[in-house]
């Protein structure tokens, strides 16, 4: 699984250049001009990472960062600071860097805001799962999930695309053949969708097939 990085660099920026760098290292970056651009992308791309490089702009950077956090309070964000603004601080950064650096440094300021790539992370079209922290990621929200709600959406993930009856849901998921009242499932749905949708009484996601079961499409 790549990992995705959105990176917010003026068209005619004259400080390096370090995006083909990142891509050879197998990340996914999308660049883009403007903060109003960056905005736009968030939910179509759903960044692991926003990088942005206010140096290239000749700006401090924080009419960008504001009005990234406020579409996306969860997303790490590196701010790339000219080095006269080096001594400001953004409070919506989670890091800075003041240039010139290397595109080593570069790497090593980033990796530890991007999340674990690991065998207990699951990422299909715009939901990231990860089942260690029982935390979930849709369209740049962030929510945290129980247990058995984290195992119910790794359940509908692993087959996305496909219906899952109720009956099978509610046994793998309490272990027991007793499948005549599965409200409790019901319940379990709805509150997924509030942690994934962004509007859960009209779901993108995670649809109901009426007198069947589920289906996750991502």
């Amino acid at each position: 699984m790549k990992l995705r990085i959105l990176w917010i660099e003026g068209r005619r920026a004259e400080s390096p250049h370090f995006v083909p760098g990142l891509r050879k290292k197998g990340y996914i970056v999308e660049t883009v001009a403007t903060g109003d651009e960056a905005v736009k992308s968030l939910k179509d791309f759903d960044p692991d990472l926003i990088v942005v490089n206010a140096a290239s702009m000749r700006t401090s950077g924080k009419r960008i960062t504001r009005a990234l956090r406020l579409q996306s309070k969860d997303i790490p964000l590196l701010l790339i600071l000219g080095a006269e603004n080096s001594r400001l601080t953004d409070p919506n950064a989670d890091a800075t860097l003041a240039l010139p650096f290397t595109s080593r440094k570069l790497i090593n300021r980033i990796r530890p805001l991007l999340p674990g790539d690991s065998s207990n992370t699951l990422h299909k079209g715009a939901i990231r799962l990860d089942l260690e922290r029982k935390r979930v990621r849709c369209q740049g929200r962030e929510a945290s999930l129980t247990p058995r709600l984290a195992q119910l959406l790794k359940l509908l993930l692993e087959r996305s695309g496909e219906v899952i009856e109720r009956e099978e849901l509610f046994r793998q998921l309490w272990h027991t053949e007793y499948t005549v009242d599965t409200r409790t499932l019901d319940v379990h749905i709805s509150w997924l969708r509030q942690a994934i949708e962004e509007e859960p009484r009209k779901p993108r996601f995670l649809k109901t097939i009426r007198g069947v079961g589920y289906r996750l499409d991502v």
